[in-house]
């Protein structure tokens, strides 16, 4: 047996010298492979969902037999599964292309408010200035009387939430 057949029966899985090791380590390289993917899961799932990708997920739930795709997406995962149950019939197509309708109406900011709400979405210094200059004016048409307390209250709520 010449040098390079050892080598080859190594790399085929055979037991040449050393292939007791050669298992431990696939089985540490399946592992720190596993534990890659399992973080990478969790920083997807963390990601804030973009409204464009739902949109097309939607649009392609009207035109393949596979709808709710984009529910899924959009974590809301018991929805997902009544549009595959219904995946069979038009009434999950129908539900898709209202949904992609729905979500193309919406501008960016419903859209976070509605589906990221609670993700680490970072908002931008210069959209948490645009909240604070809202907040001040606000203030000054509840001091001014031209708008009531409750008013006040609510959109004062309404804006905070776009900061998360």
């Amino acid at each position: 047996m010449g040098k390079g057949e050892g080598e080859r029966e190594k790399g085929k899985g055979g037991r040449g010298k050393g292939g007791d090791k050669g298992d431990k380590l696939d089985k540490v390289d399946k592992v720190e492979v596993a534990q890659i993917m399992l973080t990478l899961g969790k920083n997807w799932l963390l990601q804030p969902r973009s409204r464009k990708i739902a949109i097309i997920l939607a649009l392609v739930g009207t035109v393949t037999p596979i709808a709710g795709l984009h529910k899924f997406y959009l974590k809301q995962y018991l929805w997902g599964v009544i549009y595959l149950l219904l995946s069979s019939t038009p009434i999950s197509s129908i539900a898709s292309a209202i949904d992609a309708v729905w979500y193309l109406a919406q501008d960016h900011s419903d859209f976070h408010l509605r589906f990221n709400l609670n993700s680490t979405y970072s908002t931008e210094p210069l959209q948490v200035q645009a909240i604070a200059d809202a907040l001040r004016q606000l203030d000054e048409l509840r001091t001014s009387g031209l708008i009531t307390e409750y008013e006040f209250e609510q959109k004062r709520r309404k804006l905070l939430e776009r900061i998360v």
